[in-house]
């Protein structure tokens, strides 16, 4: 990728977050003229988390769906098509609803656990080098599992408010959210996108093989689950903060591995900087919704990205049948 492209990339997100603390602008205006404070505080209190957690939910996708596709080996896998968010969300709705330990630490651990479960069932049923129908089926059954299981942890919750509780973080929301929660969500996010920074080498020796990457000295065992366990260490946190977010983690990294020739390990970064554009834009999306009504910002991932989705396995359908 070359310096210009990478400034771009750069410049684009910046311009993404600085339009999520902007607009809309009429509304900032207006508490201006009425009250300094109150404008001030609406920035630093509403706008200010909501940008943060959408650019870090954003990289955190991006990075880690580049690193589970060099993983795999496979353009169709992401954290949310492998089941990687469905185990999260299922893991911080049994902490929250069914332990009843509601604190954020409590959150993330469970969100960690259920990614992890998630992704090394996935191991399991498909296999490090799964073909493409296989690697769908199995993501498709443990993201249908892990819905059915959350679902049955709500039913089973003491408050019979849990499902309306749950509604909207189960779709993905970054509304009032707190600076605290952002810096919770930022500190696995961080952790996890610098050490898979550190496997770069290492994935991109995947794409000649498993045989080939072990003759250059790369242990792959290791690198597999460094990848899962840090994928589920910054999916999972995000998850525990602003819900299930789908798609994002799938459309970033096939733009990025365009930028980076095909090297899968050297598109974590450009991932990771579309995947914080990307979901600042949804974001962005969601306030234009009618005054009064809540429109979840997983939907909006959903109806972008579905169609993408399908394209690809078209594409891919079309290519094997040539």
């Amino acid at each position: 990728m070359s310096r210009g492209i990478a400034l771009l990339l750069i410049a684009t997100t910046a311009a993404a977050f600085l339009l999520s603390l902007l607009l809309p602008w009429s509304s900032i205006v207006g508490l201006l003229r009425q009250d300094t404070s109150l404008a001030t505080a609406v920035f630093v209190e509403l706008r200010l988390p909501r940008a943060l957690l959408a650019l870090i939910y954003g990289v955190t996708l991006g990075a880690s769906g580049a690193a589970i596709q060099a993983l795999f080996a496979n353009p169709l896998a992401s954290p949310d098509l492998t089941g990687t968010t469905s185990g999260a969300a299922l893991g911080a709705v049994v902490t929250a609803y069914l332990l009843e330990f509601s604190a954020p630490l409590a959150l993330s651990g469970g969100a960690v656990v259920g990614a992890l479960g998630a992704l090394g069932l996935l191991l399991a049923l498909a296999g490090p080098r799964a073909e493409t129908s296989t690697l769908l089926l199995a993501g498709l059954a443990i993201s249908a599992l892990a819905g059915a299981l959350t679902t049955l942890a709500l039913a089973l919750a003491p408050s019979p408010f849990a499902f309306y509780d749950a509604y909207d973080w189960l779709m993905g929301s970054l509304v009032d959210r707190s600076l605290g929660q952002a810096v919770f969500a930022f500190v696995p996010a961080l952790v996890s996108t610098i050490l898979l920074l550190r496997l770069v080498p290492a994935l991109d020796s995947l794409a000649l093989g498993e045989e080939s990457a072990q003759a250059m000295g790369y242990d792959i065992r290791r690198t597999r689950l460094w990848v899962v366990a840090l994928s589920a260490l910054g999916v999972g946190g995000c998850v525990a903060i602003c819900g299930a977010i789908g798609f994002i983690g799938l459309v970033a990294p096939i733009f990025a591995r365009r930028l980076t020739r095909g090297h899968p390990g050297r598109a974590i970064v450009p991932a990771g900087l579309i995947g914080g554009a990307l979901l600042l834009a949804a974001d962005l999306t969601v306030r234009a919704a009618p005054v009064g009504r809540t429109l979840p910002i997983g939907v909006v991932t959903a109806m972008l990205g579905a169609p993408f989705f399908l394209f690809l396995v078209v594409r891919m359908r079309r290519s094997l049948a040539a």
